[in-house]
């Protein structure tokens, strides 16, 4: 008697990758890719490969994101310390023997030259949602503190490098999971109150802060000066003030409707700095305007709120910090990238996720939508 044996077709071998993957995150992601490439072509087809690079760098996070959505979250459990003990014992060898390039020694040769920092934004709040995790039921304040000097470390050495925009980033990470995981708010009141104090003294004293010959403890020159940049463009319109000031001009000229896709005048005749990269927000709202700016934040709120409803449905403790923590990196990058291109936030190299062209942090975004995607299907696992 003879046995037939079905041979599954390609497709039906693939199917199951793709079917416990969150359906609304799926079409946030896609949204904000389509955008992306719309204006990468735009804003870079005469810049080079960036518009092929791009598209290559979104199949990579895809390909990531995949991988990343077949682990469970209980071996994500697994490779917190591991992955961070990995990437503190890499900051302090590029602290070591980092390479340096354009004042700033952030990479580190393994081989390939790789920056340990972008290890950190994924890191960190693997270790805090794990530290949490065990610390469950039992949380002292003295817990909190220890998840303060764990953020901490690497924090410093990032900053040495220096490289405030990642440190930032990873920086929100950690505190976005020691908030979820129950600070009291007499711990958080305090400081934004200090901050927002600081901040109206900034302003205030803006003129004898930002004389010249006047230096700023803690602070690198370069920081100092993009600082005072924000706070008045116009002190250096040429130099310093140069990227805010167009970057204002690009979203100003965009009016209600843009100028159209492929029209903006300071886009292409290439007023704007960094168009592909960190300003290439000013590009965009030229193109699309108000009604595409709007457009573009509404795509991440959605996907904003469908991580933290993700987060809000997730199993476990560390899932929930975990996917808190991941969705609000993306707020973070958004919010950040944005600000300092309206100029409202000092300058520093945060990309827009999915819009600016960066291989790096495309990676690290795949890597954080993969973790989300991985914590919705142990939801629906649980359910069933």
């Amino acid at each position: 008697m003879s046995v037939a044996f079905e041979n599954p077709s390609p497709w039906r071998r693939v199917l199951p990758w793709f079917r416990d993957f969150d359906g609304p995150l799926v079409v946030a992601v896609l949204l904000l890719a389509g955008a992306g490439m719309l204006t990468m072509y735009s804003s870079g087809y005469d810049h080079g490969t960036r518009f092929q690079d791009h598209g290559r760098n979104m199949l990579i996070a895809a390909g990531i994101m995949m991988l990343v959505a077949q682990i469970p979250p209980q071996r994500l459990l697994s490779l917190a310390v591991p992955l961070y003990t990995l990437g503190l014992a890499l900051l302090i060898a590029v602290a070591i023997f980092g390479i340096t390039k354009k004042g700033a020694r952030r990479w580190i040769n393994l081989g390939i030259t790789i920056q340990p920092s972008e290890i950190m934004k994924i890191a960190m709040p693997l270790m805090l949602a794990w530290w949490f995790q065990k610390r469950e039921g039992q949380l002292r304040p003295l817990d909190f503190a220890a998840a303060g000097l764990l953020l901490a470390m690497p924090i410093a050495l990032i900053v040495r490098q220096p490289d405030l925009g990642t440190a930032i980033l990873v920086l929100s990470a950690g505190l976005s999971v020691i908030f979820f995981a129950g600070l009291s708010w007499k711990w958080v009141l305090p400081p934004a109150a200090l901050g927002a104090a600081l901040m109206v003294s900034l302003i205030v004293f803006e003129p004898r802060l930002c004389a010249d010959g006047v230096r700023w403890p803690v602070l690198h020159d370069y920081q100092q000066q993009r600082i005072c940049t924000l706070l008045d463009p116009s002190r250096d319109p040429l130099g310093k003030g140069f990227h805010t000031i167009q970057g204002m001009i690009a979203i100003g000229s965009g009016g209600l409707s843009g100028k159209g896709f492929m029209q903006g005048t300071q886009t292409h005749l290439e007023f704007i700095p960094e168009r592909t990269t960190d300003f290439i927000f000013a590009a965009y709202s030229e193109e699309f305007g108000l009604l595409g700016n709007l457009a573009l934040i509404a795509a991440f709120i959605f996907l904003v709120l469908r991580g933290l409803m993700i987060a809000m449905d997730a199993p476990t403790l560390f899932s929930r910090l975990l996917a808190g923590s991941i969705t609000l990196i993306f707020f973070t990058y958004a919010f950040v990238n944005m600000g300092m291109v309206m100029g409202i936030l000092p300058v520093v190299g945060v990309p827009l996720p999915f819009i600016s062209y960066g291989g790096t942090a495309m990676v690290t975004l795949g890597m954080g939508l993969g973790i989300l995607m991985s914590i919705a299907k142990s939801k629906r696992l649980v359910q069933s």
